[in-house]
């Protein structure tokens, strides 16, 4: 071997050692030296990176690059330290019902009439969720033809700083035996891995209820090479053309601070740098169209010059639906969230959540009811598509006049895997700060609604299991409760019921979102296997809106683990091994 070879070779070894151990100059969270207001952001600056989007993808994304390279991280929320509503489990749901212009959850309705949410905050949608962490099974892994021991390396590298064991309270270890007793099995005891049956899964919530997200992967950054703009809302991604083909080059962004000033960052001389979107399953898409790449009818009549013509950007969208069954106690219940998962042979994922009242929030004196709040839009007395605000506004009222035993029990829910049925995205306006329209067509695809029926029967069948006994009134019949869930906000104490609803007008008249929505940026549609925007030359997007299907029982741990493995993978590409 020559001296240069070897000297390849060592440089080659040091630079993977660096980025699976990192720095000894990384920092710790909340006290980033690189997280910046974007107002005090230059007019003009230039990179070898720009990120658009600090979320669930984008954080372990850019700090894996800034490892090798300058890069820029743009997020068009604020930080999520310091707000309890986002750390502290016990206020779970009071950031999802928060509708103030700085909520770091920014709510849209879809077409389908169902209330949902979406990140503005660094960290994403890990700063919002019910906090469960899961890996892919192995078969997504290869259907998605991603490498294997990468994967795994990526999913540990996560795992360090964000992924806890739950400690199991007396409900959800009800329902683990329940799904036992009901034959969702083997128990796989705690696991991270996705495997038929019944589990434990992880959490991103620590022993003493504190939430851990994307943003603390964060810590795993090159201070020295990682900026990371608050406030930052992209405007467009702006082209080039080269070649006699004229094939458009990603060059630059323009974003504004939260004061409105607008600001360029530019891509530095070299053909390895890029811009990558990581703006999630709305903002992915929605960005494109706004830089001119999509469905070229839909973007002329927006007035937006056409840079490419893609019709398949923004199409493909999916979220999976959820139902779920309220279950009064007789006896109080723990406060919880995801922890437990029946993972079935037809399709369907049974989890739950329990609280007395679902605790209270620190920052009203009104109750939040969590997970299913009507607050968030989770349970109406209305179908989806008669939701309004004042529809909203009486549940709540009525809930808030409740005799707190009313509420004291939990829910058990089911989430479809897949989902088959698909949707569209489409503009509204050109302003990047407004939501597109959506729409999910939940249960278009008869074998979801299958599902479902099927998943609900699951959830029957635990509810009147002996492991549930304690957790259940003896006079409350199964029917009676389906019937009280579908007519009520949350129900009340038993009463009896004497007809029941067929189990397929159920799932349609409740259907609910658990945030798992994606698409819009497909894999081999809009995306090429490496995650580059076809047609396109420097731009990739990297997030939940490639995802044909969603990974596991819940993405968050796939979307962190994909931003990792893609750093790492771009960053050999530009080491050139």
């Amino acid at each position: 071997m020559s001296t240069l070879g070897w000297w390849r070779l060592v440089y080659a070894a040091f630079a993977g050692f660096l980025l699976f151990h990192g720095f000894s100059a990384s920092e710790n969270a909340p006290n980033y030296s690189f997280m910046h207001n974007a107002t005090s952001a230059p007019f003009l600056s230039y990179y070898d990176y720009i990120v658009v989007g600090g979320g669930t993808a984008g954080c372990p994304l850019a700090a894996t690059l800034s490892h090798r390279a300058n890069v820029l991280l743009l997020e068009r929320g604020g930080s999520p330290y310091g707000d309890p509503n986002i750390t502290k489990l016990v206020n779970f749901g009071a950031s999802l019902s928060d509708l103030s212009p700085w909520s770091p959850s920014q709510r849209f309705i879809s077409t389908d009439g169902v209330i949902n949410s979406r990140a503005r905050v660094l960290g994403g949608g890990s700063c919002l969720n019910a906090g469960f962490y899961t890996r892919a099974s192995p078969e997504y892994i290869r259907q998605a033809g991603w490498d294997g021991r990468l994967v795994n390396q990526s999913y540990e590298w996560v795992e360090k700083l964000v992924a806890f064991e739950p400690h199991l309270g007396h409900w959800q270890s009800a329902v683990r035996n329940g799904l036992l007793e009901v034959g969702v099995v083997p128990f796989n005891g705690f696991t991270f891995d996705h495997i038929n049956g019944t589990k434990v899964g992880g959490t991103i919530f620590d022993e003493q209820g504190n939430r851990h997200t994307a943003a603390d992967l964060l810590e795993y950054a090159n201070p020295r090479g990682l900026t990371v703009l608050l406030y930052a809302t992209v405007q467009k991604i702006l082209f080039r053309f080269r070649g006699r083909r004229s094939r458009p080059v990603a060059y630059g962004v323009i974003f504004r601070d939260g004061s409105g000033i607008e600001h360029r960052a530019y891509l530095k001389y070299g053909f390895k740098n890029e811009i990558i979107i990581s703006a999630g399953a709305l903002g992915s898409p929605q960005l494109l169209m706004l830089s001119g790449v999509g469905p070229v009818a839909h973007l002329r009549a927006h007035n937006i010059p056409v840079v490419l013509d893609q019709p398949l950007v923004g199409q493909g969208m999916c979220d999976n639906p959820m139902n779920a069954v309220f279950v009064p106690s007789p006896i109080p219940v723990e406060v919880s969230l995801i922890e437990v998962v029946g993972i079935t042979h037809f399709g369907s994922y049974i989890e739950a959540a329990s609280g007395e009242t679902f605790s209270a929030s620190v920052t009203t004196t009104s109750r939040n009811y969590g997970m299913f709040s009507p607050k968030i839009g989770q349970l109406s007395t209305v179908p989806p598509k008669q939701r309004t605000p004042e529809a909203i506004a009486r549940a709540v009222e009525y809930l808030d006049n409740l005799d707190q035993a009313a509420l004291q029990g939990g829910f058990i829910l089911e989430k479809i895997m897949g989902p088959i049925s698909t949707g569209h995205l489409e503009l509204q306006t050109r302003n990047p700060d407004d939501n597109p329209s959506v729409t999910f067509n939940y249960f278009q695809h008869p074998l979801d609604l299958q599902r479902c029926v099927q998943g609900i029967q699951t959830i029957g069948k635990i509810v009147e299991s002996e492991s549930f006994s304690k957790f259940r009134y003896d006079y409350m019949s199964w029917p009676g409760l389906v019937n009280k869930t579908e007519h009520s906000p949350i129900n009340l104490l038993p009463r009896h019921y004497n007809s029941s609803i067929p189990l397929e007008t159920f799932c349609r008249d409740t259907v609910m979102t658990i945030w798992h929505y994606h698409g819009g940026c497909q894999v081999s549609r809009v995306v090429d296997p490496d995650y580059k925007v076809l047609g396109v030359e420097a731009l990739r997007v990297i997030d939940g809106s490639t995802f044909n299907y969603s990974p596991g029982t819940n993405p968050q741990a796939t979307v962190m683990m994909l931003g990792r493995y893609m750093g790492v993978k771009i960053l050999r590409e530009r080491l050139g091994n």
